[in-house]
């Protein structure tokens, strides 16, 4: 039974006490950073013993995964519904971007730097992966204009583990990839401070970004600009790790 889905007394305080547990480990995060998490010190703010904590998150580890899950599933909530709004690949960017500016410390929980000892479940995988299906649909449905980059052949030729084996083809491949580094470099910046008194409005870069990767109308660019990069935008690629 989920914690939304608790019926019983017993249930619903469980839920409750979980909830505040993850309320009070986002403070934390957003203090200190992910990596000094402390469950005795949520413990102490809650009014409760580190061991009668231990009886709802039984470490760490775990509490940082349900953090983590809540984030993945949120995001991937708000992809699916920009993609059954049929906004296509720029409407999977600018809800990316809303949904990072939204809690930029939930954003670098998943997209930021790793936690020091940390290791997630296979299950964040799979939910990660929900997200790349998304962007990876969006990509294959557009039109592709000119030819795969020599790139797209090889993202074809690695057997798409990355992809975890969407058929699409190697130009829309190249283009969710394209889309998924360029776009986190530019939040990961933005939401890190690295704009400020820079004399331009982050959203504007962001936008610019999308439109070398989508052209002005929304639909992909030409494979020679948005795989390769020309004089305006040639400094290449960020990644967000």
């Amino acid at each position: 039974m989920t914690e939304t889905g608790a019926t019983t007394p017993r249930e619903r305080y469980r839920a409750q006490v979980r909830a505040e547990v993850k309320q009070r480990a986002w403070e934390q995060i957003a203090t200190a950073g992910a990596s000094a998490l402390s469950l005795n010190a949520i413990a102490k703010q809650m009014g409760l013993s580190g061991p009668a904590l231990y009886r709802y998150f039984a470490g760490r580890d775990e509490l940082i995964t349900e953090l983590i899950r809540d984030a993945y599933r949120s995001l991937a909530d708000a992809f699916r519904a920009s993609a059954a709004a049929g906004t296509g690949v720029a409407g999977l960017a600018h809800t990316l971007r809303a949904w990072a500016l939204d809690d930029p410390q939930r954003y670098f929980l998943v997209y930021g730097t790793p936690v020091p000892g940390y290791h997630a479940p296979d299950d964040i995988t799979e939910l990660a992966s929900q997200i790349m299906t998304s962007l990876l649909d969006a990509s294959a449905e557009a039109p592709s204009d000119g030819p795969a980059t020599p790139f797209a052949a090889r993202l074809e030729g690695l057997g798409r583990e990355w992809a975890d084996g969407h058929p699409a083809p190697p130009a829309a491949l190249r283009r969710a990839l394209a889309f998924w580094t360029r776009l986190h470099g530019v939040l990961s910046l933005e939401l890190a401070g690295h704009f400020t008194d820079m004399g331009f409005d982050p959203a504007h870069l962001f936008t610019a970004e999308l439109t070398t990767l989508t052209g002005p109308t929304g639909l992909p660019a030409p494979a020679d600009d948005a795989g390769q990069g020309g004089p305006e935008h040639g400094a290449g690629e960020r990644d967000s790790r």
